[in-house]
């Protein structure tokens, strides 16, 4: 078992677990916090909802699981309804993220796929417009990691499925959304406080998390005169399937932010929350730091 404390208060932190890739939420111990936020005192309570997406429809990739889900449950629980893409073998975990979000009154579509694929990703948005109607939201969110010492340990096909998977898709899912996409909608993209600090035993999944913040600057560049802002999310050490899937010993033991602790997925969906609604309307081309506290430049 973990840590009894709150995992909101300063010194909490999960002990060493490991899971076969892609990782399941449902198998992490303690459960990651999706619907909760914390309180002044280190403790936690169930966020408050202000009608802040009443309406709106969102794609969200990843959504079985960690951030994914747990900004799922906040559009849920701000009016929107959403469909999330995820792989089969998340098929559980998929299942949990559409009955919270249905728990809080709101639709959510389930599409399994593999996104390396073009088609998949134009299929993706094809069945959110056939199911919503719209998409005003797309959260590209999905991501994988291994982590390798040096680029010796780096093999080519590691490469490749790393960028096949983290930004590729990211752009056939903008491709395929913009021409639906009217003033008022927003795309948000997942980076990783990595693309800043550079992390040297994660040396493809960084460069994948660096190209998609210059993806979003451009992007937004592209089409903020549209009135559609395109934000990206650079969070720090954060709870969920991909760190007991893909991290050595050491790692877990050293998985912990300036503020005394890393992040629950709740902390991260709280500021998607913000940059797909009108809280951030002069907000395009930028990129919000949810990291504990770590200052970096950009």
């Amino acid at each position: 078992m973990s840590s009894t404390k709150s995992p909101f208060q300063i010194g909490w932190q999960p002990e060493v677990q490991h899971q076969p890739l892609p990782g399941k939420e449902s198998d992490l111990d303690p459960q990651p916090i999706y619907d909760h936020v914390p309180t002044w005192d280190g403790g936690s309570k169930l966020y408050q909802a202000a009608g802040k997406l009443e309406g709106r429809k969102a794609v969200i990739t990843g959504g079985d699981s960690g951030i994914g889900r747990s900004t799922a449950i906040l559009f849920a629980m701000e009016g929107a309804d959403s469909l999330i893409a995820y792989l089969e073998s998340e098929e559980k975990d998929a299942q949990e993220t559409k009955k919270q979000v249905e728990k809080y009154g709101r639709k959510c579509f389930l599409f399994p796929t593999d996104l390396r694929k073009k088609e998949n990703c134009d299929k993706v948005i094809d069945e959110a417009l056939h199911k919503l109607g719209a998409v005003n939201i797309l959260f590209n969110n999905h991501a994988y990691q291994m982590m390798k010492e040096t680029i010796l340990e780096i093999s080519d096909e590691q490469w490749l499925n790393t960028f096949d998977t983290n930004i590729h898709p990211f752009f056939y899912l903008s491709k395929a959304v913009l021409p639906h996409m009217k003033q008022g909608d927003t795309i948000i993209n997942n980076a990783s406080i990595n693309a800043y600090i550079g992390r040297p035993d994660l040396l493809d999944y960084t460069s994948t998390k660096g190209a998609i913040v210059s993806f979003t600057r451009g992007l937004s560049n592209q089409f903020v005169g549209k009135g559609i802002r395109v934000n990206a999310v650079a969070p720090g050490p954060v709870w969920t399937p991909l760190i007991p899937s893909t991290m050595t010993d050491k790692a877990i033991k050293e998985f912990t932010a300036p503020c005394g602790r890393p992040a629950q997925p709740s902390e991260i969906a709280t500021v998607i929350v913000f940059l797909a609604s009108t809280d951030s309307s002069q907000i395009s081309g930028q990129t919000i730091h949810p990291n504990g506290g770590t200052v970096v430049n950009g």
